[in-house]
């Protein structure tokens, strides 16, 4: 038996559960890593994670579990390497970090379809990011694992490249990361 499978066992009749935001990288995105969200939803279940629930086609998953946020990522991140036959970077995050998230932005007189939160596995370098404005006016703003990007013509078109410190990321607009605040405090 996996540990954390024991763990979870172990802590079960507690009632110990944490709601879990879990954002996953490359997930229907441009025609690549297909993954439909009602199998994302199963693996989640499966996981024994519970009320597993998600939100649009491109990999926001909301569930409870017992384990802890590293545990939690290991268990989906394996499972999805199983599932697509390669490995898929998953952000954890509580709805209290996606609140304060929501609450730091940068940007927030900014459309909200133009300004990207870049969600992150570890803290983003603070001396490559100081005063970072892209080739497009591409405007840049630290967070605690995220970084915040105002593209004022659009992500789709720019050449702005962020230096990670060799975090995992993935992306969403300040409107998904409203939908996820308002769906775990709702």
């Amino acid at each position: 038996m996996p540990e954390s499978s024991l763990f979870s066992r172990q802590y079960d009749w507690i009632g110990m559960m944490v709601v879990y935001i879990a954002l996953l990288r490359g997930i229907n995105v441009g025609g690549t890593g297909i993954l439909a969200m009602k199998e994302l939803t199963a693996m989640c279940e499966k996981l024994g994670f519970a009320r597993a629930r998600t939100y649009i086609q491109s990999g926001n998953v909301i569930f409870e579990s017992a384990l802890d946020e590293h545990a939690v990522q290991h268990e989906l991140e394996t499972a999805l390497q199983k599932k697509m036959g390669k490995k898929i970077d998953v952000m954890i995050r509580t709805p209290a970090e996606m609140r304060a998230v929501l609450d730091a932005n940068a940007f927030p007189q900014k459309e909200p379809n133009k300004v990207a939160v870049f969600f992150l596995t570890a803290k983003p370098p603070l001396k490559e990011l100081r005063g970072l404005v892209g080739p497009a006016g591409e405007q840049v703003h630290r967070g605690n694992r995220e970084i915040y990007v105002y593209y004022p013509d659009g992500m789709g078109r720019s050449k702005l490249k962020l230096p990670l410190g060799g975090a995992a990321a993935t992306v969403r607009n300040i409107n998904t990361v409203m939908k996820l605040v308002k769906l775990t405090e709702g």
